[in-house]
């Protein structure tokens, strides 16, 4: 059996990276060049965004009473997390996903109205009548 030497495996080496940056320059300079790739870009990045607007937040089978509480605690959990994050759209959204699958909705809201700060409760407010369609 024979060894390869180290010049060996260091030549194939450095062929190797210099064959993969001479594979980036080109298409990287491909890129640059192609007179539709910023629209293209914008247009995936708007249809990418609509489609995670657009799909919402899967509510759980409301027969199933573990898979509500589970979705409950996690709607909650994850509100309060965006709302300490100042994500204040977000974060109310999840609220009122909570809200909607919880079994005592009134209680929620009294909870919630001494807790969160008046402006973030209204936004919750308007944005229950939008979770009943």
């Amino acid at each position: 059996m024979t060894m390869v030497s180290k010049a060996a495996i260091g030549i194939a080496a450095g062929i190797c990276g210099t064959l993969f940056i001479g594979y980036c320059i080109y298409f990287d300079r491909k890129r640059r060049t192609d007179p539709n790739f910023k629209r293209k870009l914008r247009e995936r990045r708007k249809a990418a965004l609509k489609s995670t607007k657009s799909s919402g937040t899967k509510l759980p089978d409301l027969k199933d009473h573990e898979a509500v509480q589970r979705f409950f605690l996690q709607e909650v959990q994850l509100g309060e997390e965006l709302l300490a994050r100042g994500d204040i759209e977000e974060g109310v959204e999840h609220l009122g996903n909570a809200v909607a699958v919880c079994g005592q909705p009134n209680q929620l809201l009294q909870v919630l109205q001494q807790t969160l700060p008046p402006q973030v409760f209204h936004l919750l407010l308007q944005r229950l009548p939008a979770l009943g369609q």
